[in-house]
């Protein structure tokens, strides 16, 4: 048995250095050392020996185990160096060639505008509320006291999925649906895509950015929403912003107002930005009409509230200096890169 294993040594070393590849070495492997090999076989086989050559013929097996994986492990070696000599050979790097750059991205000016407004109204002790933008017609309208003959419903100015399914013109549904859940008081700030049917032009998309606000406590009031905007505006564009209310109709507020900001840019003497006019129209507001209060079960004889709502869009074209709206869907990233 002593000589097999001699023999199997000698073989094992020729079939080693024969070996021309990786995979043909593995053969070898399998042969010699493997569950089946003939290293195996050998102590299988051992049973037959008196109990005095039994270690001596193991320690032999064993000792030539680890000259065939020494030889292995040897010849593996050369085959990876060549292997990465070819690799290198076909793979030249030229290192005095000017590595590319690396292009870091930024933050897109209607996020920043989220990101700003989020911050001043959690610092007032606002909480998000977020929403679907595939929205019931029941929230999106009924809830707020939008009748079925409402210009707002009709098809050239909202998406309809189905007759009870649209793409939310607002962000307002979720006002309705926080209502519903949570008694007041309640103070939550609602952003969010939103759709509606328009042209795409300098300063309309059918796709754009809503921030809306609500207010619901007892004895809330005009003061409490002015007093709110006034903080807002010098916030988000700069402290000498002063704001203006104008009459307006909306049908879920009543009254309801237009609020106008002083130009940030000509501080309201008139300029290209304002078109003369000193003042920028930047979002509607209004006490929270009692039937919406009534239709997301509230109290309006103990409760009231104020609602509003501004075009991030707009709000960031104002600030940044944007002539185009189309501009920020474009995804171009030398206009992108200013910001």
């Amino acid at each position: 048995m002593k000589e097999q294993i001699e023999q199997i040594m000698l073989h094992a070393k020729e079939e080693v250095e024969q070996a021309s590849n990786l995979p043909s070495l593995n053969e070898v492997r399998v042969k010699y050392l493997g569950k089946k090999g003939e290293l195996t076989a050998v102590l299988r086989g051992m049973g037959g020996l008196s109990p005095e050559e039994r270690p001596v013929i193991g320690s032999l097996v064993n000792q030539t185990r680890d000259e065939i994986e020494l030889l292995i492990e040897q010849r593996e070696e050369q085959f990876k160096k060549q292997e990465l000599e070819e690799k290198l050979k076909t793979e030249k790097i030229d290192i005095t060639m000017p590595s590319n750059k690396e292009s870091i991205g930024s933050i897109h000016p209607i996020t920043q505008i989220i990101n700003d407004i989020k911050e001043i109204f959690i610092g007032l002790g606002y909480e998000i509320a977020e929403g679907p933008e595939i929205e019931l017609a029941t929230y999106n309208f009924d809830k707020l006291n939008t009748p079925p003959d409402h210009p707002a419903r009709d098809e050239q100015d909202t998406f309809y999925i189905t007759e009870d399914i649209v793409l939310r013109s607002q962000t307002s549904p979720m006002q309705a649906r926080t209502m519903e859940k949570q008694k007041p008081p309640i103070k939550i700030i609602c952003p969010g895509a939103v759709y509606r049917s328009d042209n795409v032009d300098a300063t309309h998309s059918p796709v754009f950015h809503q921030i809306e606000g609500l207010v619901v406590d007892k004895n809330i009031s005009m003061a409490d929403l002015k007093g709110t905007l006034e903080i807002f505006t010098k916030k988000c564009l700069g402290e000498n912003t002063k704001i203006r209310f104008r009459p307006h109709h909306f049908p879920f507020t009543e009254p309801s107002a237009e609020a106008d900001v002083s130009c940030f840019v000509c501080g309201g003497k008139g300029c290209r930005v304002c078109k003369g006019e000193g003042w920028i129209e930047l979002l509607g507001c209004g006490m929270v009409h009692p039937n919406v209060l009534r239709n997301c079960g509230i109290d309006p004889k103990e409760y009231s509230g104020f609602a509003f709502g501004c075009g991030v869009d707009r709000i960031a074209m104002a600030k940044f200096g944007i002539d185009d709206m189309r501009l920020l869907y474009e995804n171009d990233v030398r206009f992108l890169k200013q910001f």
